[in-house]
């Protein structure tokens, strides 16, 4: 199960006592927003997108961001064409619901953490499982999630 290999991971970080795991789906952003009880711009989306060479861009977003997609063709040279969940699953180990960036093996996978983010001191990105979240600062965020990079390639509302 995805949210074992995420509670490994954060064991080994001596963060395990931070995963919060929930009676009700946090599976969408306003679920989810609901169950921690935030706003849901501070719930930490991931969205997956097939990388034309056959791996997929995972990219941490906040949860009222919207991929912008001359941003994102403008940073990574192709469409954004986002993944089926069965792709989504099997290149990243996650199921839609709860994927996250966090205990993935595949090198295939790129991560990156988007700008729109740094608004809040505080995330809650999913554990890997439809009914967890864990509270990351930004940097906490970017460090376990192996991001290669902070990217802009989101609009939030008050930007359209």
């Amino acid at each position: 199960m995805a949210i074992e290999k995420v509670r490994e991971y954060f064991r080994k970080q001596g963060m395990e006592d931070r995963i919060q795991e929930f009676d009700v789906s946090s599976a969408t952003v306003e679920l989810a927003a609901k169950a921690v009880g935030v706003i849901p711009a501070r719930i930490c989306k991931t969205l997956s997108f097939a990388d034309p060479e056959g791996g997929c861009v995972l990219i941490q977003a906040a949860g009222d961001a919207k991929v912008n997609n001359g941003k994102f063709k403008k940073q990574f040279g192709f469409k954004a064409k986002m993944l089926s969940p069965e792709d989504a699953l099997a290149l990243t180990g996650h199921a839609v619901g709860g994927i996250c960036a966090f205990a993935i093996e595949n090198k295939d996978v790129k991560i990156y953490a988007d700008v729109s983010l740094r608004r809040f001191d505080t995330v809650f990105p999913a554990c890997g499982s439809a009914n967890s979240a864990i509270e990351l600062t930004c940097e906490e965020l970017y460090q376990h999630s192996g991001s290669l990079s902070w990217i802009d390639v989101c609009k939030i509302p008050e930007e359209e």
